[in-house]
């Protein structure tokens, strides 16, 4: 037995020595080699193609909007206890990095630095191997152009969260020693600008909705991501010294947007139940979704109504704080600066819900409304012994708030964890642009201008507020300002960092978050309104953390990069 064991290996060892050279010729067989690709036209934009997903949506368990005071995050996992009491560090900030797998995507990337660097070096390569390649395609340059915006896309995503970072424009390969410095945020802005250019100057200017190339970026694209990148460089966190010319910028950048054809959708509920492609001129950009490739967003907020189960905790419940930002229907804000109530608004405290900014309905589900035939209730019986069906004193997974996020939720179509939805996630959108418009205006000593933006927005058919008067100037328009862009874009992913850009974040963020409890009186059918404090973040929020820091593993990897200040 022993001189067998001793043969086997002897025998294995030259027959592999033979045959090793003809083994290492066979290519493998479970993945395409790297020189297929870079030489098949179809292999190349499948490549491509794939780079889209470089920039997260917001179709997480947890969107962004818990990370702010939109809504109340009562979810224990995927980094959102980090932002409900700001508590990220450089130890812990990784734990909001996304990834792969169910729980770890629920952060929905905020800490982006690593899924960032990824696809930067995916598409460095792709724009080495098409520089290299004599491959013949008639849509080359056009790949080029929506690869380098993409790169633009990607360092805008970083520079909003960390401010400088390090610019990386060449691939490295395994074993190459580099270290990383970090770059200046208006280096970065320089950097993000030339790619911008070099793809508008190659890409179609736009496509419509049912051209098969929607969805993808295009010279309006391009211009789009622009104005939102000098709208944050001239903002205060970024632009301390109020640079005019920075506003000019982005101004200018908006400015060429507003005759290229987009309009604001008619009805604000339904644009935010669209699949892409739908005929809208709204969307100026956007992430599309099909039923083999989509996602569960709905099913992420709402709460045991559907299926018997939903809502993660009822981790998405809009706050009482955005709730009291929606102006009243007669287009005055409920509360004054204050916060005592606006006698001009006709706001009644015994019924808040009742005539507010039809955006208010068409975002938030309350009380006492209809949907998709059912009607619902939120309230607790008086006596605390009954409440109704949907109280989150009904399940854990109703939301604690008694509302529940209504914008992006199907009114028809299967409504089940079995469904992939198809809603489009709405990256531009003209609003937004109009809003850019008006914030940059302002700051330039145009309130004419800005008011009247501000108020095309308000003016939207399904909307139809009233303007925000000419006698409203200043600190008072610049309020109105900022608040309406809270109410045109809530659980758009913006609020989180504007209350940053502006400056504002050390008042936002340390903020309580409330909500309404309603009591129902169930002999006499009258219900009761009382606002609740479920969470005391006084005192958490710092200056310094309107930057995310750097992970301490990214920093033991590449010493040179200095942590943002703050975090040391």
């Amino acid at each position: 037995m022993k001189t067998i064991k001793i043969i086997i290996p002897v025998i294995l060892l030259i027959l592999f020595s033979i045959s090793c050279e003809n083994i290492l010729d066979i290519s493998p067989q479970d993945r395409i080699a790297e020189d297929a690709v870079w030489s098949d036209p179809n292999l190349i934009r499948a490549y491509h193609t794939e780079l889209y997903n470089a920039v997260p949506h917001g179709f997480f368990i947890h969107m962004y909007s818990k990370y702010t005071d939109e809504a109340f995050n009562n979810a224990p996992c995927c980094g959102a206890n980090l932002f409900k009491l700001n508590t990220y560090t450089p130890d812990n900030i990784a734990e909001a990095g996304g990834g792969t797998g169910f729980w770890a995507s629920g952060s929905g990337y905020m800490y982006y630095w690593d899924r960032a660097y990824e696809y930067i070096r995916k598409i460095n390569v792709f724009l080495s191997k098409m520089q290299e390649s004599d491959v013949q395609m008639n849509d080359k340059d056009q790949l080029i152009g929506e690869a380098r915006f993409l790169r633009a896309f990607i360092y805008f995503n970083l520079i909003e969260r960390f401010g400088g970072v390090p610019i990386v424009d060449e691939v490295y390969q395994l074993g190459d020693e580099v270290q990383f410095t970090r770059s200046t945020f208006d280096e970065c802005v320089t950097f993000i600008e030339q790619d911008i250019t070099a793809a508008k100057a190659v890409l179609p200017d736009k496509y419509s909705s049912t051209d098969a190339k929607y969805g993808r970026a295009s010279g309006v694209v391009c211009q789009a991501l622009l104005s939102r990148v000098y709208l944050y460089a001239a903002s205060p966190l970024f632009s301390p010294t109020k640079s005019q010319q920075k506003w000019q910028k982005a101004a200018d950048a908006a400015e060429a947007l507003l005759n290229k054809g987009f309009a604001l959708y008619s009805d604000y509920n339904k644009l935010f139940q669209m699949s892409q492609g739908a005929a809208n001129d709204e969307v100026i950009f956007s992430r599309g979704f099909t039923t083999a490739n989509g996602h569960q967003g709905p099913m992420h907020n709402f709460n045991r109504r559907y299926e018997g189960y939903g809502g993660w905790w009822g981790s998405n419940g809009p706050s009482a704080n955005l709730i009291d930002s929606y102006d009243m229907i007669n287009g005055e804000p409920a509360f004054l600066p204050d916060g005592s109530v606006n006698p001009a608004s006709g706001y009644d405290p015994t019924q808040p819900f009742k005539n507010r900014d039809p955006r208010f309905e068409a975002t938030i589900l309350h009380d006492d409304m209809y949907f998709r035939g059912d009607h619902f209730e939120m309230w607790i019986a008086e006596d605390g012994a009954s409440w109704g069906y949907d109280s989150y004193k009904a399940t854990g997974d109703n939301p604690r708030t008694n509302t529940v996020l209504l914008k992006f939720m199907p009114e028809q179509g299967p409504f089940n964890w079995q469904t992939q939805f198809t809603i489009q996630w709405p990256f531009f959108r003209i609003a937004e642009i109009y809003l850019n418009y008006a914030e940059a205006k302002f700051e330039l000593g145009d309130e004419v201008t800005a008011r009247e933006y501000v108020n095309k927005v308000r003016r939207r058919a399904s909307v139809n507020l009233p303007d925000i008067p000419a006698t409203v100037t200043g600190e008072d328009l610049r309020r109105r300002i900022y608040n309406e862009r809270r109410i045109e874009l809530a659980f758009e992913n913006h609020r989180f960092f504007d209350v940053r850009r502006w400056k504002i974040a050390t008042t936002v963020e340390n903020a309580k978050i409330t909500t309404y409890d309603i009591y129902l009186n169930k002999s006499t059918g009258v219900k009761r309104y009382e606002k609740v404090v479920l969470l005391d973040r006084s005192n958490t929020f710092k200056d310094y953390q309107s930057l995310l820091p750097i992970a301490q593993d990214e920093r033991q990897r590449n010493p040179q990069i200095d942590q943002n200040p703050g975090y040391d």
